[in-house]
């Protein structure tokens, strides 16, 4: 594969610097190193550089991750078009999956695996190529999976990365947006993605279940457990098992029944009702996907718990 680009690698461990370095020059066509971010502005101005990889941490003593954030800021506002890997240590992920959203491409974690450093910064590469020449044709830019198209601006392309990562895990996602910006398609999508992408994505509107039925609909039932039951009937969880469960309006629930599905949503464990006078229980455990949307603010217990999930 030719050498193609130029990288800056900042960080103040001149050891990393050096390792970095040599790794990264069999694939780029030119590696520049700093120690000090306040070379940065300098550097870039007299360099065509394409891509940064940007370590987090740079005084002696504080870990708090700002000083990467600030240089990060201080990079997309005078050249948007640049894209920024973070360099993190494990205990900074939080502020890389931050620093994702305020305009990073990607982060990298110490101790590194070459192959992945690698295949991250030449994933930030083409993203600034494809910029750079208005597009990267529509072959590339149409979804394989799904026909989805995708935009080649920097926000969507960005967009569609971090989409890639999380569809390869179990974790619990909470979408949120306006009405009609795309929340349904982008789970669909991610679905798609995942390993799960053969069985069942299963939709539930929470804003149409009752409280009365709230259980039932979600976690089944079987005959006889209350009036009218006269047939075993699976919830949403168990039909959705292996596959993924997908939620619309979570926040149209009341609290104490938001605090019953996240419970369930966490342990990936729920019991179903048998018999309304002896109430009796069992449980059952399953492995799905869970999409949360909402087109507004979620509610305290909602965003919280959530938030404790990943």
């Amino acid at each position: 594969m030719a050498k193609q680009g130029t990288i800056l690698v900042v960080d103040d461990n001149k050891g990393i610097l050096t390792a970095v370095q040599m790794l990264l020059g069999t694939c780029f066509e030119k590696v520049i190193t700093i120690s000090t971010p306040n070379k940065i502005k300098n550097t870039l101005h007299d360099e065509n550089v394409d891509v940064v990889l940007l370590d987090m941490n740079f005084s002696a003593g504080i870990n708090s991750g700002n000083e990467g954030l600030f240089w990060l800021s201080e990079i997309k506002k005078a050249y948007p078009s640049i894209q920024v890997v973070l360099f993190t240590a494990y205990a900074d992920i939080d502020l890389a999956v931050r620093g994702i959203k305020e305009g990073a491409t990607d982060f990298v974690v110490k101790p590194w695996d070459n192959a992945k450093l690698l295949e991250t910064l030449q994933a930030a590469y083409q993203i600034r190529s494809a910029n750079h020449k208005g597009g990267v044709g529509n072959k590339q830019l149409v979804s394989k999976e799904s026909g989805m198209f995708w935009g080649d601006s920097n926000a969507m392309q960005q967009l569609r990365m971090l989409i890639e990562k999380v569809a390869k895990t179990d974790a619990n996602l909470l979408i949120t947006g306006e009405n009609g910006t795309g929340k349904e398609m982008l789970a669909r999508e991610i679905h798609l993605l995942s390993p799960r992408k053969d069985e069942a994505m299963v939709p539930v509107d929470m804003g149409a279940i009752t409280e009365t039925l709230f259980e039932s609909e979600l976690f089944g039932h079987v005959k006889g457990a209350f009036t009218d039951a006269r047939t075993d009937r699976p919830g949403k969880f168990e039909v959705a098992n292996n596959g993924s469960l997908f939620l619309d309006e979570i926040g149209n629930l009341s609290y104490h029944l938001q605090a019953k599905l996240l419970t369930a949503l966490q342990r990936r464990t729920f019991q179903i009702k048998f018999h309304h006078i002896i109430g009796k229980r069992t449980s059952v455990t399953v492995s799905i996907n869970n999409f949360h949307l909402q087109h507004r603010q979620v509610g305290s217990i909602s965003i919280n718990s959530l938030r404790a999930m990943h």
